[in-house]
C-alpha cells in the first residue's frame, strides 16, 4: 500500500510539473510579435543625424624618468644608528654635541628604547630607582645618571610614572643633536 501511494504522489508531481511546462510555453508564445517598426524607425533617426568631427588626442608631454640609485641612499629597513667606532676615533665636527665613545656601554645601551619597558619603581637609600624590562625579560634598576637605548640616552630624570632622557641622535653627517624621550610606565 505504502508503495503505491508513494507511486500515486511522484506521478501526480511529474505530471504537474508537465502541466505547468506546457502554460508557460503557451505564454511566452503569445508575447511574440514581429512587429519592429519602432526599433527599425529609431535606427534611421541616429543614422540620419550629422557626423561630428573626432577630437585630436591631447599632447603627450614627456616625463623625466627618475633613475633610483639605491647604493646611495640609507637602507629603509636599518635603524637610524651610528656604526659604533673604534676607540679613539670622534665623529661630531665643530663644537655641538657629541657621544663619548670612551665611555663603557651599559647593559641597556644593547636594546632599542622602544623594546625597553618601565615596569615598576622602588625606593633604596632615599634614592628613586626605575625598573626597566628588557625584551629578553630580565629587569633591570636604573637611576639618574645610567644610560639606555642606542641613542645613547641618559636617564636625567624619573618620576613614579615615567623615566625621561636625553639622547644624542645623528643630525646632518659627521654632527649630532640632543633629543629629550621619555619612556612611560607599563600599564
Amino acid at each position: 500500500m505504502r508503495n503505491n501511494r508513494s507511486a500515486l504522489m511522484a506521478s501526480g508531481k511529474h505530471t504537474q510539473l508537465k502541466l505547468s511546462c506546457v502554460m508557460l510555453l503557451g505564454l511566452l508564445a503569445g508575447c511574440s510579435d514581429n512587429n519592429f517598426s519602432d526599433l527599425k524607425k529609431y535606427i534611421q533617426n541616429v543614422k540620419a543625424k550629422p557626423k561630428g568631427a573626432i577630437e585630436k588626442l591631447p599632447e603627450i608631454k614627456a616625463i623625466q624618468p627618475f633613475i633610483y640609485k639605491p647604493d646611495v641612499l640609507r637602507d629603509p629597513f636599518k635603524p637610524l644608528t651610528q656604526p659604533e667606532l673604534p676607540e679613539g676615533v670622534g665623529v661630531a665636527i665643530g663644537n655641538g654635541p657629541k657621544p663619548d665613545f670612551q665611555r663603557r656601554k651599559e647593559e641597556l645601551e644593547a636594546f632599542p628604547l622602544d623594546a625597553l619597558k618601565m615596569v615598576g619603581n622602588v625606593v633604596m637609600n632615599a634614592k628613586l630607582w626605575a625598573l626597566i624590562k628588557a625584551t629578553d625579560n630580565t629587569v633591570h634598576r636604573v637611576q639618574v645618571g645610567n644610560y639606555m637605548g642606542k641613542n645613547h640616552g641618559k636617564i636625567i630624570r624619573i618620576g613614579t610614572d615615567r623615566i625621561e632622557l636625553l639622547e644624542i641622535v645623528p643630525d646632518k653627517p659627521g654632527t649630532w643633536r640632543e633629543q629629550q624621550t621619555s619612556l612611560a610606565l607599563a600599564e
